[in-house]
């Protein structure tokens, strides 16, 4: 019905049916609609739309939209709900998306939603919520299908049709013995080539790939990217029980947010700020970091004060002050962000760590020797003495291995110590670096001061 029809078309076919109470005819273009895209077109309408739009949405079709909007969206809908159709929606979503909805509200507005739900899912919310943030409890779900290893295929076949509606994935049927304990796995493929009389526990994977409910969620990532899985089961901490399950589209989402994360901690924001943050909130989540980077600068400020004599003698050291510091800046930053990318995909051990210092050693190395040399040259041409361009060369040469050495061996640091390694944030590197450039520019340049004059 929509194949051949550009989104404003769609937009007004949606509008039109509203108007015209063709709900028959609204729900055959929402039906061809992806969950992301039915809250694309819900968030573009019009006010006055909007709320027969939700009258207008199935339940299940409701539960897609909740799941893609934002959380205060989330509640906007729900409030417009009521609170009979808000228990059926929230019924249909997935659990980890609504234990995260529920994470920041009331106990009060938490406990008039869960009541209007059914109480198996209900419980099934409360006990995710339970397990701590940013942990496999958090992400899993309780929607798949497992089997026992005395079912035959067709006997799993059967249950799989069964709870395919059910199930937020089918790629793979967990094998459990009587107490509920994951013994093995098989996959949708895997039924498919096998005989039906076959018996499960001859063609199922007894060696399984899990993780614990405190598992935390960057670890499960890794996991299935390490792995390939569509889903990965979480199974109890003390008991052994398969709880749930991590889906790799809970994984994307959780890769997204890491990275937001890094880049927030990177650029010294602190906290999330997107294009609909407010200009009070915005500002209000910079400036911690920017109070601390200023009272590192003016330690900055004193080292040139106390140099004042060396500069007021060779006015020209002046000119290269910012070059060098900013160099050393640049170079720490680019560091950093090696390591701070790598330490996401790699294990890191000691004979590792070592490789990585000696590489970025090499690198400070080459990179100061070059910039050195080439500045070096630009200092003798400019000003005609062999001093001044020794002084300015190898400040840089030394203040730049400095600077690599000091973005690659703070992160490690941190993340030995259990610290997230990206609140090394670039201008602290930066601010770091300034420090260590300037006593070595000038600490160099007064050892020669005799010379230069």
């Amino acid at each position: 019905m929509i194949k051949n029809m550009t989104e404003d078309q769609i937009t007004l076919h949606i509008i039109k049916y509203i108007k015209e109470n063709k709900k028959k005819d609204f729900e055959a273009v929402i039906d061809e609609l992806q969950p992301y895209d039915i809250a694309r077109f819900y968030d573009d309408l019009p006010l006055k739309h909007k709320t027969r739009f939700l009258l207008f949405l199935k339940a299940d079709a409701l539960a897609d939209l909740i799941q893609e909007l934002n959380k205060e969206k989330q509640l906007e809908v729900l409030n417009k709900l009521g609170i009979e159709r808000t228990g059926k929606v929230l019924d249909l979503m997935d659990n980890d998306d609504l234990a995260s909805l529920l994470d920041d509200l009331s106990p009060q507005k938490i406990e008039t939603l869960l009541a209007g739900m059914k109480q198996e899912e209900s419980k099934i919310v409360q006990d995710i919520m339970n397990y701590p943030p940013e942990t496999a409890g958090r992400l899993m779900t309780n929607r798949f299908v497992w089997i026992r290893n005395y079912y035959t295929v067709k006997d799993a076949v059967e249950k799989l049709k069964s709870f395919a509606d059910f199930a937020e994935t089918i790629n793979y049927l967990y094998v459990v013995d009587q107490d509920r304990k994951l013994v093995g796995v098989v996959s949708y493929r895997d039924l498919l080539i096998a005989e039906p009389h076959e018996i499960i526990r001859n063609i199922m994977y007894e060696r399984v790939i899990s993780v614990i409910t405190t598992t935390d969620q960057e670890d499960v990532a890794t996991m299935i990217e390490r792995y390939d899985f569509l889903a990965l089961p979480v199974v109890d901490d003390e008991s052994g029980v398969l709880v749930g399950i991590v889906t790799v589209d809970d994984i994307i989402d959780v890769v997204i947010q890491e990275a937001n994360e890094d880049i927030e901690k990177l650029s010294a924001s602190g906290k999330s700020i997107d294009f609909e943050t407010k200009t009070l909130v915005a500002a209000y989540r910079r400036l911690p970091w920017l109070i601390l980077l200023l009272f590192i600068g003016v330690i900055s400020g004193s080292i040139i004060s106390s140099y004042e004599e060396t500069i007021d003698q060779v006015v020209a050291l002046a000119f290269f002050m910012p070059m060098i510091a900013g160099m050393t800046g640049n170079t720490g930053t680019q560091s950093l962000a090696v390591v701070v990318r790598g330490l996401v995909s790699v294990d890191v051990d000691k004979k590792m760590v070592l490789r990585l210092i000696g590489r970025e050693f090499g690198v400070g190395l080459i990179i100061g020797l070059i910039c050195g040399l080439l500045i070096f040259i630009i200092a003798y041409v400019w000003r005609g003495s062999l001093v001044l361009g020794f002084v300015v060369g190898s400040s840089l040469f030394l203040t730049l291995i400095i600077g690599t050495l000091a973005g690659t061996v703070i992160p490690l640091i941190l993340y030995r110590f259990k610290i997230d390694p990206a609140v090394a944030s670039g201008p602290l590197i930066t601010t770091l670096n300034d420090i260590f450039s300037l006593v070595t520019y000038f600490g160099l340049a007064t050892a020669f001061l005799h010379y230069l004059l």
